[in-house]
C-alpha cells in the first residue's frame, strides 16, 4: 500500500483516520469500528461492503 495513498485516506463515513494492517489488507476505522477491504491494491472504500468489526477487534488496535 503506497504510502502517500495512506496519509490521504480517512473514513468515507466520518472522515476519522485509518489504521492500515497490511497482514489482513485492510483499513480500519477505530470510530466507526468498519473494516474496508483492500483488493488487488485497491481499498474498497464503501461502507455497505465494510465489515463490522467487535469492540474486542477495535481494543486490540490500541
Amino acid at each position: 500500500m503506497d504510502a502517500k495513498l495512506l496519509e490521504i485516506l480517512v473514513c468515507p463515513l466520518c472522515k476519522s483516520p485509518l489504521v492500515y494492517r497490511k497482514a489482513e489488507q485492510e483499513l480500519i476505522c477505530k470510530a466507526d469500528r468498519l473494516a474496508y477491504a483492500i483488493k488487488d491494491g485497491i481499498p474498497v472504500m464503501l461502507a455497505d461492503e465494510a465489515r463490522t468489526m467487535t469492540t474486542e477487534e477495535v481494543e486490540q488496535l490500541r
